[in-house]
């Protein structure tokens, strides 16, 4: 029989007891008596801090249950950088607070993933939680506690810009748990940028979860789905000759502004950047990135691509007969929704691309206001009517977001009341391609409408925009859309170009951009590269070669085609013997 001391021991040793410590050094950012004490975290602690050492091992306690700050966490610490709009000094935006945090969370082995996804609307009037699938690990120093570092993102309230960071905390399975230690380091928004970090008091309330099963069974099929990854250096190892450097945006996007970048190539996605101002973002797979206008073509182009393969007719149905605000308003009557789409409804104040866009009044008349009726009242009735539909394109998201409401009144019609463009239409229609849960919540008007705002408000991870983007470019979805819409898009119809953009240097097409007249030398003529555009600094690029190039920055400057050459050189655009586009 075994002395109970001895078995004591050896638990002490291998570091099992309780209260034991294990063996190892001990970290010395957010330790054990930090976390456990009533330190203040004075200062940002390096992100490395939120990783596991070599030396960690397996946690020795299985997390599922409520995870609660009590009460609202404040940070300790701030340093703003850039606050166009004047945040950080207006008490009632309380940026500096973390709004109520009460999740449920549920282990499945060295991950912890949160029960909800998407950005969670709240009281607080500025912030929304967004939190990502983090890690669970037990390492020397924290006793008989396990660790947590769980990816989360602040998003701003009815709008896209994301700011990113990391908490940690330690925890035991009998619901002790420690002071939950945050930090944010980066974000993906070009009008206010910061760094916060604090600590908060916590309470673990251990619970099943009713939908534990369920959620770790999807979070498998979605990672099992996911594209494999390499390092961008790694791309010169398999591409010989092949200058990663070209892909980062060198010389036009500064590298303290770009929150990741990416070439996907044969089915393998070469992820660069996911630097914050404290080191590598510890979590870039999961990293939440805005898409801003990028939703203009997944959520308007693709979704009118596929209203109008369902239901023929809806891309030539007039927006008039859709939109009560819009009929009334006496300018729409000859506007169709491709002509929304295409930002060509003939209604506008200025000629000018942006002015109309980026005035005051679209700012504090259409993206300011939370409801639908202030919204469509703006979007229909705000610019008088100066040319024919279709003939003359200017930038308008207000034009984007009717199209989502007249899109949701023709698919109702044919379905039935209550029917919903993104629930009904989109997302069982990209349920075989297992995208991140947080990319199936998508920004809406804060009523009982719940209307899609169209133009923006995804929250995509880089995986959803690689496979996304390989989607669209694939011979899978030509079945699945309204062929011609898709070959305008992305400019396979040389009939149907679309119209002139930024003084004629673009084209715009379905909700879809397009570089004109790229010239290669592995092609015989000219080529109009298609492309997506997010604000702030955002491109998903659909290269002729099967290929895409992507990044997400917000220092306000686009540019890719020293990129584009790189993967032309890398896969040429376009065969040598036919001089056509692979």
């Amino acid at each position: 029989m075994t002395d109970p001391r001895t078995a004591l021991l050896v638990l002490a040793v291998l570091g099992t007891a309780p209260g034991a410590v294990a063996a190892g050094p001990a970290r010395s950012q957010l330790g054990a008596d930090m976390l456990l004490g009533k330190t203040n975290l004075a200062q940002p602690v390096p992100m490395a801090a939120f990783t596991p050492p070599d030396h960690a091992q397996a946690s020795r306690h299985r997390f599922e249950g409520l995870l609660e700050f009590t009460p609202a966490a404040t940070a300790t610490g701030t340093r703003v950088l850039r606050d166009d709009f004047a945040y950080a000094g207006n008490i009632a935006q309380r940026f500096a607070e973390l709004p109520p945090f009460r999740f449920g969370f549920i282990q499945a082995g060295d991950q912890l993933l949160p029960a909800r996804r998407g950005p969670v609307a709240g009281d607080h009037p500025h912030w929304e939680w967004l939190l990502e699938p983090g890690r669970v690990w037990q390492e020397p120093g924290d006793g008989d506690y396990s660790r947590v570092a769980l990816p989360f993102s602040l998003v701003q309230r009815g709008e896209n810009c994301t700011h990113n960071g990391v908490m940690s905390f330690l925890f035991k399975s009998d619901g002790s748990v420690s002071r939950v230690a945050f930090e944010i380091a980066s974000e993906t928004c070009l009008y206010f940028q910061f760094d916060l970090w604090g600590l908060a008091s916590a309470r673990y309330l251990p619970q099943p979860l009713a939908d534990g099963p369920a959620l770790v069974r999807a979070h498998a099929r979605q990672l099992a789905a996911r594209l494999p990854t390499r390092p961008i250096a790694a791309l010169a190892q398999d591409w010989p000759g092949a200058d990663s450097a070209r892909f980062s945006g060198d010389g036009v996007i500064a590298p303290e502004h770009m929150s990741v970048y990416g070439f996907v190539i044969d089915g393998i996605n070469y992820i660069g950047g996911c630097q914050t101002r404290h080191g590598p973002y510890p979590f870039c797979r999961e990293l939440t990135l805005p898409s801003y206008s990028l939703a203009k073509s997944l959520l308007a182009g693709l979704g009118l691509m596929r209203l109008e393969h369902l239901y023929p007719g809806a891309a030539r149905a007039a927006v008039a007969d859709h939109v009560p605000a819009c009929g009334a308003a006496g300018t729409w009557q000859d506007t169709s929704l491709e002509h929304a789409l295409d930002m060509a409804t003939g209604n506008f104040a200025s000629a000018h691309y942006d002015d109309d866009e980026t005035s005051l009044a679209m700012q504090t008349d259409f993206f300011e206001p939370t409801t639908h009726a202030a919204k469509i009242a703006f979007a229909c009735r705000q610019y008088p009517h100066r040319v024919r539909p279709g003939s003359q394109w200017v930038y308008h998201t207000s034009d984007t977001y009717v199209l989502g409401a007249a899109m949701d009144a023709y698919l109702a019609e044919q379905t039935g009341a209550g029917a919903d463009l993104f629930d009904d239409i989109l997302l069982p229609w990209w349920q075989p391609l297992e995208l991140s849960p947080g990319s199936r919540v998508a920004r809406r008007s804060y009523d009982k409408a719940a209307q899609l705002f169209s133009g923006y408000g995804l929250f995509l991870q880089v995986d959803d925009i690689a496979r996304l983007a390989l989607f669209i470019g694939s011979d899978a979805i030509r079945a699945q859309v309204h062929a011609a819409l898709l070959d305008g898009a992305l400019q396979r119809n040389p009939r149907d170009p679309g119209l002139p953009a930024i003084d004629g240097d673009f084209l715009y097409n379905n909700g879809f951009w397009a570089y004109r007249d790229y010239t290669s030398a592995n092609c015989p003529r000219p080529l109009n590269l298609p492309f997506m555009l997010g604000y702030g600094g955002i491109n998903v690029v659909l290269l002729p070669n099967d290929t895409v190039y992507y990044y997400f920055s917000d220092g306000g400057h686009f540019g890719w085609l020293a990129a584009a050459r790189e993967a032309d050189r890398i896969k040429p655009f376009c065969t040598s013997h036919t001089g056509t586009a692979q």
